[in-house]
């Protein structure tokens, strides 16, 4: 017998067809002699139609959060009562449970709150009794009583943390996609559904720009070593194993996955004096605004001054570029450059740490289809590129067959 914490997101549970899709699932799970814990989120694109009412009385004061919280949490509330319903109407023993029920416990920063603990005692009394838990995701309740919510991706943190408070055996992350492929299928027509990843790779995947799973959720599942499964739920393919290092093979392939992001703005400040304390004077009043800065670049000239380049997210850019502007002034730069038309472009593989050249064979792949590397980032399993956008499908596409990522390499490989 073995338990499965099974996630279903808002495409999942768009409409009451779906949530029989679901109780069925559900029941060949208890059929099979396996125990099933439910964790769902709001229906279809009902978070958005909340967030728009919000929106309506004008929610962005830090006062107005705990009630937006409180908002929120009622889309999750309507999903886990229908499906529970339809369990019990499909003749299977169901519960559901509100984030203060089951008391998942987070702390006090509403709309971005943590996971601190997930009390189980109840929930391992209902497994024992055969009774589905159906649980409502993205919530949780603060130490002070108040309901929270998890921010975004919070749906699949719950799952993550459900799982490992249960020590279960799989959380299944149920969505729209057959799971973690080598790159945006809409972009290569080629890619493939990965059968097994590790866990570090899906964090610098997430990271880099792929929307499946969110880093909290991989994060969790990593430090508490359960296992992740991303699958569809429109069919009965096996999806992308999500686990440690030491369950893939020994010899793991060079790249696993290419991720892109062009959600990204390039700022430099030219001419900077080449100081101790130069660079934190700069991106000091950035952070201080709450600004994200990804990549870094700083060069230095012949004459002792220095170019300083960093990105941004492209909706930061105006405000950032506004910043640097006064920091320019400030410290006696000779100008302030900017660009929105950029993208970044990574590469991700376990396998680059048993393999020299890695980043000699990109650079080659991508020169021969005259494409200009702008910046450059590495890490000990990625590499990342920043380019213009216009190319970035022909990059991703060059890649992608440059590295041989079509061909299936077994359902023993990643």
């Amino acid at each position: 017998m073995a338990r499965f914490v099974m996630k279903f997101g808002g495409t999942s549970v768009a409409n009451i067809a779906l949530l029989e899709r679901i109780a069925d699932r559900v029941q060949q799970v208890q059929k099979a002699g396996h125990e099933a814990v439910l964790v769902v989120s709001a229906m279809g694109h009902e978070t958005d139609r909340l967030v728009t009412l919000a929106e309506a009385v004008d929610f962005q004061s830090l006062a107005t959060r705990r009630e937006l919280d409180v908002l929120l949490a009622t889309g999750e509330q309507v999903t886990i009562a229908l499906l529970a319903m339809m369990l019990l109407k499909k003749g299977l023993a169901a519960k559901s449970y509100q984030g203060h029920q089951v008391r998942i416990l987070t702390d006090d920063a509403h709309s971005r709150a943590r996971v601190l603990s997930v009390e189980t005692e109840e929930l391992e009394r209902d497994l024992s009794q055969h009774i589905v838990p159906v649980i409502a995701g993205f919530q949780g309740v603060a130490p002070n009583g108040w309901t929270t919510t998890l921010g975004r991706g919070g749906s699949d943190t719950t799952a993550v943390a459900v799982a490992a408070a249960l020590n279960a055996d799989e959380c299944q992350i149920f969505t729209d996609v057959d799971g973690v492929y080598t790159t945006d299928p809409r972009v290569v027509s080629e890619a493939r559904c990965m059968t097994r990843i590790t866990f570090e790779e899906m964090l610098e995947l997430a990271s880099s720009g792929s929307k499946v799973l969110h880093t909290r959720a991989v994060e969790i599942a990593n430090k508490n070593q359960v296992s992740l499964r991303v699958l569809s739920s429109f069919n009965e393919v096996a999806g992308t194993l999500i686990t440690t290092e030491d369950n893939i093979m020994m010899e793991a392939p060079l790249i696993s996955g290419i991720a892109f992001t062009r959600d990204e703005a390039k700022l430099t400040l030219r001419g900077v004096k080449d100081q101790p304390g130069i660079a934190s004077s700069i991106l000091a009043p950035i952070s201080e605004a709450n600004i994200e800065v990804d990549m870094i670049v700083q060069n230095i000239g012949a004459d002792f001054s220095t170019d300083f380049t960093f990105t941004v997210a492209r909706a930061d850019f105006e405000l950032a570029q506004s910043i640097l502007t006064a920091v320019s002034e400030r410290i006696g730069a000779q100008e302030v450059l900017g660009d929105e038309r950029i993208a970044k472009l990574s590469i991700v593989g376990v396998g680059m740490r048993s393999h020299a050249g890695v980043a000699a064979q990109m650079f080659d792949i991508l020169a021969n289809e005259s494409i200009n590397i702008q910046m450059i980032s590495t890490s000990e399993i990625k590499i990342s590129v920043v380019i213009d956008e216009k190319y970035l499908e022909l990059a991703v596409r060059a890649l992608h067959a440059g590295f041989g990522l079509e061909a299936d390499p077994g359902a023993e490989s990643v």
